[in-house]
């Protein structure tokens, strides 16, 4: 009788050990879905194909998007889109390291001066993407000691950053100065450091700047903002110490930056872990943004057009005028907002509904975004869909 081999059985054993892992693995997340799926937030990837004009194509079905970021349209610009061809041909696909080894770039150097120009700061240091430059660059001004206040609708990657940091954490009522100003007197934080969004993501509201950077000074805090929706759009008199954003949004590219004092920015290059520990943007990128911000400030155009389109639609539905390119219509429930959804996709227009945790418990909305890409006549026949949908729902 052939005994197995000395090390067979111990194999098998931990064989059987791996597979009870997975299979226990595997029923966590199909419960975790499951749960999901009955409260109807259950998350799917579907492929869409973007062109120019905001038209998309999903499942086969012509649409026109009007749920992306892309504000002035600038991610379909022959212009952009030729500079990164021309990037790509002369500098590669790739970075190749991150920036402090070899992948820093020479077209680095010129996107942070251009950005550097517009916000009127000294200096800005480009990041991987706006999730990165907020949870890096917030552990680098806060830590243990010292205290974080941050608006209650603020991005989730600001609230990430704050976590991060070790310091005490606030949040103040949405873009209530005067509740800030009581936290703010009543904290012993060694460092404080406010953060809030310029133009919210969700609402489409804009912080009121001027009374929040005036608040901070008389705490002597450090004021940090998001202008990921806001820049190349709407013109703020922002004062912040700290001025971040995007250039995946009205840039059309994609990253982010932080713009400051030099001596901060030099900081960030020593002390900030995404930019650190994180490969350097492909040079295509790079390309596009310094294309894409050209035509930004030569073309304000774009962004008057984006904004008419928004008032034209919050006209058409009755609402009230906008403060950004951003339009909310908040219909309460996951499973309202997937139906609205459905049925505008039906009607051939793009809005994906906007559900918890998202947003707020109750508050799931369709968003509605605008961009200089739109056409009048194509915003005008989505603010009648919408109204329709708004009327039957008030006589139902």
């Amino acid at each position: 009788m052939n005994e197995p081999a000395a090390d067979a059985r111990p194999k098998a054993k931990a064989a059987s050990m791996t597979s009870d892992a997975e299979a226990s693995l595997a029923r966590f997340a199909a419960q975790k879905l499951e749960a999901l799926g009955a409260d109807k937030l259950l998350r799917q990837l579907r492929p869409t194909q973007r062109g120019g004009d905001a038209s998309a194509a999903r499942d086969g079905a012509a649409l026109i998007s009007f749920c992306d970021n892309d504000y002035l349209g600038l991610s379909q610009h022959p212009d952009v889109k030729s500079a990164a061809a021309r990037a790509a041909l002369e500098y590669g696909a790739g970075a190749g390291a991150s920036r402090l080894v070899t992948g820093d770039c020479p077209l680095y150097a010129r996107l942070e001066r251009d950005l550097a120009q517009m916000k009127g700061c000294e200096a800005a240091l480009v990041f991987g993407s706006g999730y990165l430059a907020n949870i890096s660059t917030v552990p680098v001004l806060a830590g243990r000691g010292d205290a974080v206040f941050l608006d209650e609708r603020a991005h989730a990657c600001m609230f990430a950053g704050a976590q991060l940091s070790g310091a005490a954490v606030e949040t103040f009522a949405h873009n209530d100065v005067d509740d800030l100003r009581r936290r703010l007197a009543s904290s012993n934080g060694a460092r404080k450091l406010v953060l809030t969004e310029t133009v919210f993501s969700m609402d489409g509201d804009c912080a009121p700047l001027g009374d929040i950077a005036a608040a901070c000074a008389q705490a002597n805090a450090w004021l940090m903002t998001d202008d990921a929706h806001g820049f190349g759009v709407v013109e703020l008199d922002n004062q912040a110490h700290v001025q971040m954003g995007t250039l995946s949004k009205a840039a059309g590219a994609y990253g982010g930056y932080v713009c400051g004092p030099r001596a901060l920015i030099e900081l960030l290059v020593n002390r900030a872990r995404g930019l650190i520990y994180t490969t350097g943007l492909p040079p295509p990128v790079l390309a596009a943004a310094i294309e894409a911000l050209r035509i930004m400030r030569t073309q304000p155009e774009l962004a008057a057009r984006a904004m008419s389109n928004a008032r034209l639609f919050s006209a058409r539905i009755g609402a009230s005028a906008p403060e950004s390119a951003i339009v909310p219509l908040i219909v309460g429930s996951a499973e309202a907002a997937l139906a609205a959804s459905q049925t505008l996709e039906a009607e051939g227009f793009l809005v994906t509904a906007i559900r918890p945790p998202t947003v707020a418990s109750g508050t799931a909305r369709l968003r509605f975004s605008f961009s200089a890409a739109h056409m009048p006549d194509d915003v005008a026949r989505l603010g009648d869909a919408v109204a329709r949908r708004v009327q039957a729902e008030a006589s139902s």
